[in-house]
């Protein structure tokens, strides 16, 4: 069985156990999380389309850890000017584990 849910603007496709990492949730770690913004569910042979959600389904997961990704870093430069401007970014995010898929 597998379903594909949306959160943070993303869309992510999941079975029971997978462990992913989603956009940061304001939820602390070992907590339990629900989406139920689920646009199809398959299991086997049978499958259910959302349009654009699927009704009555819920994915439950927890929460493993929050975290921030490794730092990318970003220049800019324009050649001959003498503009240089160096910048870093960790996004942050939620780790968590699918416990259930339910429809």
């Amino acid at each position: 069985m597998f379903a594909i849910f949306t959160t943070g603007g993303k869309q992510y496709a999941v079975s029971e156990g997978d462990i992913i990492f989603i956009e940061k949730l304001d939820v602390e770690a070992e907590s339990t999380v629900e989406f139920d913004k689920v646009l199809m569910i398959a299991d086997g042979a049978e499958s259910k389309t959302g349009t654009p959600i699927v009704e009555g389904a819920k994915i439950t997961a927890k929460v493993v850890k929050n975290g921030k990704a490794p730092k990318i870093h970003v220049f800019k430069y324009n050649a001959k000017k003498n503009y240089r401007r160096r910048k870093g970014h960790r996004q942050p995010y939620t780790k968590v584990q699918i416990e259930s898929i339910a429809f």
